[in-house]
Order: C-alpha cells, then sequence, then structure tokens
C-alpha cells in the first residue's frame, strides 16, 4: 500500500452529485469513518456492478457509524448511475480527477486499455454484472482506472489503499470489513455457470477499449473475439472501413 498524504489530498475538492455544492475531500471522514469507492466511470458496466455488491455493505456500515461514498472523475452519466441505484450511498464527482492522481489510480492508454480487458477478472466480473441485469454503456472518459481507499474518523489513518491493477479488480467486501473491525453477513455476488465458452456474453470493458482506438476504426477489416479460445480474429472485407464490431 502506497503512502497516501491525507492532509493534502484532503483538500482537494470534489462536487456533490446531489447538490452540486464543493466539499473539500477531508469533510468526508472528519466526523466518522469512510468508505470512498473510486468508480472508472458512472457508465461503466462493471463498475455498476461493483457499486452494487459494495452496498450491500451499506447496512452494517451505517450501524457502525461508517460513510459510504462514491466517486467518479467526471459528470458525465451521473444522472444515469443515480437513477439506476446503483450504490447506497453518497456520490461525488472528481472534475479535476486531482484525487485520482494523487492516490495513483492509472490512466490507461488507447492500446494498454485492450490487453487489460482481455483478462479473466474483466470477463468474471461482467458475467456476474450480466447475470444480475446491470448494463452499462460505452460514454465518457474510458481510459480511467479507479480503486478505494478507507479513512479512519478524522483522517488519523488510511485503513485501505487500493489500486485497480486491471478493470476488473475489487476489494473482497470481508476485506472492507475486517479493516473496518466491524461484523457483517454480506455475500459477494456468486459467478454464473457458462455451459459453453462462445456462450458468454462479451466484454463490455474490452467492446469499450476497442472503440476506444481512433487507429483502428480506419483499418478495412471487422475484429471478432473467440473466448473459447481467447484469440482476435480478423476478417478481411475488402473496400470497406466501418467501425469495429465485437462479437
Amino acid at each position: 500500500m502506497a503512502n497516501v498524504d491525507l492532509v493534502q489530498l484532503g483538500k482537494n475538492v470534489l462536487k456533490s452529485g446531489e447538490t452540486g455544492e464543493s466539499v473539500e475531500l477531508q469533510a468526508l471522514w472528519r466526523d466518522q469513518p469512510v468508505v470512498l469507492f473510486f468508480l472508472r466511470r458512472f457508465g461503466c458496466q462493471v463498475c455498476r456492478w461493483m457499486a452494487s455488491e459494495i452496498s450491500k455493505l451499506e447496512p452494517d456500515l451505517r450501524a457502525s457509524g461508517v460513510a459510504l461514498v462514491g466517486v467518479g472523475p467526471e459528470e458525465f452519466g451521473l444522472k444515469e448511475f443515480v437513477e439506476g441505484g446503483f450504490l447506497k450511498g453518497s456520490i461525488y464527482v472528481d472534475e479535476q480527477k486531482k484525487s485520482y492522481k494523487d492516490l495513483g489510480f492509472k490512466r490507461y492508454t488507447a492500446l494498454s486499455v485492450v490487453p487489460a480487458a482481455l483478462g479473466k477478472k474483466v470477463r468474471d466480473a461482467a458475467s456476474k454484472a450480466n447475470a444480475e441485469g446491470i448494463k452499462g454503456n460505452f460514454s465518457g472518459d474510458l481510459l480511467q482506472s479507479g480503486g478505494m481507499l478507507v479513512v479512519s474518523k478524522g483522517g488519523e489513518k488510511v485503513l485501505l489503499h487500493f489500486i485497480q491493477d486491471s478493470p476488473g479488480d475489487h476489494v473482497p467486501l470481508e476485506d472492507i470489513a475486517k479493516v473496518l473491525d466491524i461484523s457483517s453477513k454480506a455475500k459477494a455476488g456468486q459467478m454464473p455457470v457458462v455451459r459453453h465458452p462462445m456462450n458468454e456474453r462479451r466484454s463490455p470493458v474490452l467492446q469499450e477499449s476497442i472503440m476506444s482506438l481512433p487507429l483502428l476504426s480506419s483499418l478495412p477489416f471487422f475484429t471478432f473475439f473467440d473466448w473459447s479460445s481467447t484469440r482476435l480474429l480478423n476478417q478481411t472485407t475488402p473496400g470497406r472501413c466501418p467501425s469495429i464490431s465485437l462479437f
């Protein structure tokens, strides 16, 4: 866990998703411990599923006087996220992405995000989201990663500082409860059974990654992804330069 300067970090300003009011980050842990979940973006299907998972802890967090807060890197998609009720907590926006940078949440490039999105963690999380009827979209900043920060009351101590290595990485519910020393019976979502690899739904993070590549959009072929062999298959279509389709 990297060192976090809570004094400096606490001066960063967030925008309330409910009131539009500007709030210093340190105000969120001044009077109670806080779980800060930093989303990649509000429209991300996997992020929405993670938010719903973390929300399973909300009754226990509230009973123990712990605040649950979601933070997004831009306001784009906020309204739909709030209306979807994915997170049972307060929501803020880090419009300058200052806290994301200070906490070491990396930004992908248009090329590095593709192999990251091919990982099993992303496919597993997306499959769980699909099983629970959680959908997403490909709008907004596709290259920002996220993570989590858990801070004790008064900013005395960082209890947990988690940085995503893959877009599918997340903190297990029991680990969050453990660092806060609270008891919880919340159960993590279970992986649905996939009867045949070809029946698995395509990874939304992979699709958004491909869509974020401006150079690929000009290539004269479609790119298909075969989950059964984890291969990229190229089908040449001479004379056509359409947007890339992913199956």
